[in-house]
């Protein structure tokens, strides 16, 4: 009896150490804006793929990082600019470990490489060299932001977080500086999975610039108001890059026979007969990333259902260091009631599209503005308020999704028409007459 229990118990100790500990996945949620659809018509439907990132154990087993902070030092960034600019990279840089990759690179004229790629052996020794950065010169930023991918490439490894995080004040002004050629530097960094971070600080930048490049790489843009502000928005970025849980996230959408994909809302995606492709760089922890893609559905008959789409997605696991595979699908009904049309709206999802549509022509405004278009700005500006204004009063989590976007970024009063922070900021100043209502 005595052999019998030892061998259980020895094999119970097998099972207990053997198996493995259940590893943490990303969350998979595929919805509609309107699961209800009114029979016997055609029409467009919106479909979410919302992706959530798991909760991490904190820095014991976060993914280390391989950082390039680009600095504009041009002669616009001269004085208390600059000065908060260094203190809050070096407050960054005081976050990160001796697993860390860390480089500095500074930009005017032309290009600096201050602290060339390294792991963070000597801390002090690099914050000096930080520190020695003066401001002159003009803003090539496109060759800014290439030097800080190069840096980053010296010692890239798949299982690190790569980020470039630019900053810079001013227009770019030496080499390429259209939004659709530093669009097109992102996109093609997304592919080597470096995220560019884009900080656009005061009222002088391209936003619509800045905006793409982060958008097409997969990073974060922010527009700051004041100098003062720096050393917060670093901080908040890092918390994202020491968060991501999930990289290389790739989106398959196949719309069912019948269903046609007619567009995905503010991302870059790829659109071949029934099916859409979106990539994503990076997913970071407790927070959600989604894609929104608009399709037609044909008429369908009262009672009836009708699959949509199914959607598979696969990323790499940078807790695990495995590739994960997930899929869901999505169904829609059909009445001929439109109350009962209405009384089923998804309004979370509804909210999010109204969010990105606004979005799309929020840029739109800021385009026209930057080519001096004020008049047209104005129109499209009008407009986007209206179309906000008149679901405002429909939707509650509209409201409260735009009050803390709102107060979030340019600390301004959650019943106003939605204008992006940096309008917001220019409405407040002394030449607001010149800038689009």
């Amino acid at each position: 009896m005595r052999s019998l229990l030892t061998v259980s118990s020895v094999l119970l100790v097998w099972m207990l150490v053997a198996s493995p500990v259940m590893a943490k996945q990303i969350r998979l949620e595929v919805s509609l804006d309107k699961p209800t659809l009114l029979a016997a018509k055609k029409q467009t439907t919106f479909i979410k793929v919302g992706l959530t990132g798991f909760k991490t154990d904190g820095d014991k087993r976060r993914a280390p990082v391989n950082v390039a902070i680009v600095l504009d030092k041009s002669g616009s960034m001269s004085g208390q600019k600059l000065e908060k600019a260094k203190e809050a990279a070096i407050a960054a840089i005081e976050r990160l470990n001796k697993n860390d990759i860390v480089s500095v690179v500074a930009y005017d004229s032309t290009v600096t490489v201050v602290v060339p790629a390294t792991k963070l052996t000597d801390k002090r020794a690099l914050i000096e060299r930080i520190r020695k950065i003066t401001a002159g010169g003009s803003t090539a930023l496109f060759a800014g932001v290439s030097k800080g991918a190069a840096e980053i490439r010296k010692l890239a490894e798949k299982n690190r977080v790569n980020r470039v995080i630019l900053l810079s004040d001013g227009l770019a002004n030496v080499g390429p500086k259209s939004p659709s050629e530093l669009g097109a530097l992102g996109a093609s960094l997304m592919k080597e999975r470096i995220a560019v971070s884009t900080m656009g600080l005061g009222l002088d930048y391209n936003e619509d610039l800045m905006t793409k490049l982060a958008q097409n790489s997969g990073g974060n843009h922010v527009f700051i108001e004041d100098a003062d502000q720096l050393v917060q928005v670093f901080n908040s970025e890092f918390n994202d890059v020491l968060s991501v849980v999930a990289q290389e996230v790739s989106i398959r959408i196949v719309a069912a026979k019948g269903i046609r994909p007619v567009r995905v809302l503010n991302t870059a995606s790829e659109i071949n007969g029934q099916t859409v492709i979106v990539l994503m760089n990076q997913i970071y922890s407790e927070q959600e990333k989604y894609v929104l893609l608009e399709v037609e559905v044909p008429a369908g008959k009262a009672g009836q259902s009708r699959e949509i789409a199914e959607v598979k997605v696969s990323y790499a696991n940078m807790q695990t260091n495995t590739t994960d595979r997930l899929s869901s699908s999505v169904s829609a009904n059909f009445s001929d009631s439109l109350a009962v049309v209405e009384k089923n709206l998804n309004v979370l999802v509804c909210t999010d599209c109204v969010l990105q549509l606004a979005n799309a022509q929020n840029i739109l405004a800021t385009s026209l503005r930057d080519r001096g278009d004020v008049a047209g700005a104005r129109r499209v500006l009008i407009t986007n308020s209206r179309y906000l204004n008149g679901r405002i009063c429909r939707w509650k989590s509209l409201r409260e999704k735009l009050g803390r976007l709102s107060r979030r970024a340019a600390r301004t009063p959650a019943n106003r028409p939605y204008r992006s922070p940096r309008h917001q900021a220019c409405l407040r100043q002394p030449r607001a007459r010149t800038c689009p209502r």
